[in-house]
């Protein structure tokens, strides 16, 4: 297993990867939930509402992938986090935009309940 997974530099952050990645409902909820979380570091597992572990990882490695978020593995985990800091230099107020109207345009009707926020680590 490796102690590293690539994520591109900064300034290779692309918006046309980063759109392709955010045109999914699955990893938008992804986003708006760890955008909730602040700065603590989600597991993948705590997204398995949204599909199963194949497809989350899969979900996961787009996200990754396009500079959205870092996932940094520890033992048989991968802690997640939003890049923010580096989404708000390379496009000021993109990251935010999106997570503002997310809640008003995804399905999956829980993620504003109690047991969201308690799933999200709030």
């Amino acid at each position: 297993m490796t102690d590293y997974l690539p994520h591109p530099p900064v300034e290779y952050i692309a918006l046309p990867a980063v759109l392709s990645a955010l045109g999914d409902e699955t990893r938008l909820a992804i986003i708006a939930i760890l955008a909730r979380n602040g700065e603590r570091a989600m597991t993948c597992g705590q997204f398995l509402q949204f599909g199963s572990k194949t497809a989350i990882s899969y979900h996961v490695a787009k996200l990754r992938e396009a500079g959205i978020i870092h996932v940094r593995p520890e033992g048989t985990k991968r802690l997640l986090t939003l890049r923010r800091g580096d989404l708000e230099s390379r496009f000021p107020g993109f990251l935010d935009t999106v997570i503002a109207s997310t809640a008003a345009t995804l399905p999956y009707d829980n993620l504003g309940t109690p047991e969201a926020a308690q799933f999200a680590g709030e």
